[in-house]
């Protein structure tokens, strides 16, 4: 008998755990990226959108907040500033490398940290 209460409580905990991670499908993300004019609007725009799991990307020009809503379950939050990262925009998470910086017209090339 004890052995069947303490195999209920482990199931339930088990299951109880497993609700926990459950991953949002519409996660409203907003950071900071760095940019100059809309050339580096639509380059950021198109590194997000090219994230599976991204549903919407939305760079502000004057604040340098990039807003996007995406699915979790398809992708995080990690992969999003790697991407914009290699398009050669550092991001408050993620610095892109000089070589995809490098990589953008005059223009864009804003000044680094």
């Amino acid at each position: 008998m004890k052995k069947l209460i303490l195999i209920a409580v482990l199931t339930f905990l088990g299951f109880s755990a497993q609700a926990q991670t459950k991953k949002n499908k519409n996660l409203k993300y907003t950071t900071e990226v760095n940019g100059n004019c809309e050339q580096c609007k639509k380059r950021i725009e198109k590194a997000a959108f090219g994230v599976p799991g991204v549903k919407s990307a939305s760079w502000d020009v004057e604040s340098h907040q990039l807003t996007v809503i995406l699915n979790e379950e398809k992708c995080s939050t990690a992969d999003l500033n790697k991407a914009v990262a290699k398009a050669g925009h550092d991001t408050k998470e993620v610095k892109a490398t000089q070589k995809d910086y490098d990589n953008l017209h005059s223009c864009c090339k804003y000044e680094r940290e």
